[in-house]
């Protein structure tokens, strides 16, 4: 029986296990939880509710989680001195997957990231954003119903590895010395320094772990994005890494966008022709040849990539990338289906997961009941497929949409649509539910 410093799990409820390498659920899960700070608590209450009646009604009361709160951030400081006690990151270890509100971070002095902490420490490398257009929804282009793609962002590595040196200190001198005097750099003395390790074991277990999503969820493409045309040995390596993960691995499920034009060269072997059934604007890259029903492994400079999503949205599937470039996608495609108030959140490593919403903590609407809630739903929603409990987030995604289609939203979309009075967080969960017995 696991031991804590200051908390008691529930009576009710059995450990989920992995069993010869999968997840053994049971039908009474132990599912620990954190509230998270500002916001946290309306938006928790509201969504532990939906997914609590989405298990009743899915499974006719044969399931039902048992909730263990676990404490982080400003819950923490006060219960132990301190914002990530070592009792919540030994619970999430000892019962495998976790949800979690949004965590306060600051942005001088305080404490490091929260979020970046709990990655590292569990080793939770994954990063998976599911990036979603719900209909009724208000966006800012022509077409937010084009995207329907899995972004899996790295996450230990690159810049978030926070290695790097303070200007002026003497440590960023001696790096400075060392690398203008060995390496033949031209860095400048008041310059700051920071390391971005990118390296061929977290890359390919990154890609891999893509490649598998893609291959269980009918995906069919994985695009490898990345900066290789200047950072040749870091994100260069992490495209190349990439395809040998899939040509090695993968061979049977995998065709690179370089043999689908293969196909379509005129007999010289290099001149692409157009062919009956090339160059067709398809949904996975299918703008050369055939694939048939192997997913397409390709890759995209990252600037490039950032207008894609944007021209080309439906051409992309699965998309893997270094930690820098996930960041800055994973909120560039969020705002294409109506923001970060609707784009769920997961971190995950081989089997460890902890679900989260993908916005911060907004602490000047603590308490408010007024935010809107569905970030953190779906990622419920995305924890219960993790689960194999699909029935149950089939119920609260369709319910969800036809909320949104009958136009009950709360402010931050009200104030987007035309003479439509905003609900409340709590309202708004339970219009879920009430669209979830219909």
């Amino acid at each position: 029986m696991i031991k804590f410093d200051k908390l008691t799990p529930p009576e009710y409820g059995e450990r989920i296990e992995i069993v010869n390498g999968e997840l053994k659920v049971p039908d009474n899960p132990i599912i620990p939880f954190i509230e998270g700070d500002g916001i946290g608590p309306d938006i928790m209450n509201a969504s532990k509710l939906v997914w609590d009646v989405a298990v009743e009604i899915a499974y006719a009361g044969e399931r039902k989680i048992s909730w263990f709160e676990i404490p982080a951030g400003e819950k923490a400081i006060e219960l132990y001195g301190e914002p990530l006690p070592d009792d919540t990151i030994k619970a999430i270890e000892h019962y495998i997957i976790a949800i979690k509100g949004p965590l306060t971070t600051p942005v001088a002095g305080g404490y490091r990231s929260l979020n970046v902490t709990m990655r590292q420490t569990m080793d939770l490398y994954a990063c998976v954003r599911p990036v979603k257009y719900f209909s009724g929804v208000p966006s800012p282009v022509t077409h937010p119903e084009q995207m329907d793609i899995v972004i899996f962002r790295e996450n230990t590595e690159d810049v978030y590895a926070g290695i790097e040196w303070k200007q002026g200190s003497p440590e960023v001198k001696k790096v400075i010395d060392f690398l203008n005097e060995n390496m033949n750099t031209r860095i400048e003395y008041d310059a700051g320094i920071g390391v971005k390790p990118i390296s061929i074991r977290k890359t390919k277990r990154l890609v891999r772990k893509a490649i598998k999503y893609a291959i269980d969820n009918n995906r069919k493409s994985v695009t490898l994005v990345h900066k290789g045309n200047i950072m040749k040995f870091t994100e260069g390596a992490f495209k190349d890494w990439g395809y040998e993960v899939a040509v090695d691995e993968f061979r049977d499920y995998v065709i690179t966008e370089d043999e689908l034009w293969d196909q379509v060269k005129d007999p010289d072997g290099v001149t692409p022709t157009i062919k009956e059934g090339a160059f067709k604007d398809l949904r996975g890259g299918r703008n050369a040849g055939d694939p048939g029903d192997r997913i397409v492994i390709k890759d995209r400079i990252a600037d490039q990539m950032f207008q894609q999503v944007l021209t080309r949205t439906n051409e992309y599937d699965v998309v893997a990338l270094p930690n820098l470039n996930g960041d800055y996608l994973s909120d560039a495609t969020a705002a294409q289906i109506g923001g970060l108030g609707i784009a769920p959140g997961a971190n995950i490593g081989d089997y460890i997961a902890l679900f989260e919403p993908t916005h911060g903590s907004a602490p000047k609407y603590r308490g408010l009941d007024k935010v809107n809630p569905s970030s953190l739903i779906l990622s419920g929603v995305m924890m219960l497929e993790y689960m194999g409990w699909i029935e149950a987030a089939d119920l609260i995604e369709d319910a969800l949409g036809r909320t949104f289609m009958d136009r009950k939203v709360t402010y931050d979309l009200a104030r987007q649509l035309e003479n439509v009075e905003p609900i409340k967080t709590s309202e708004f969960g339970k219009e879920i539910i009430k669209r979830m017995s219909n």
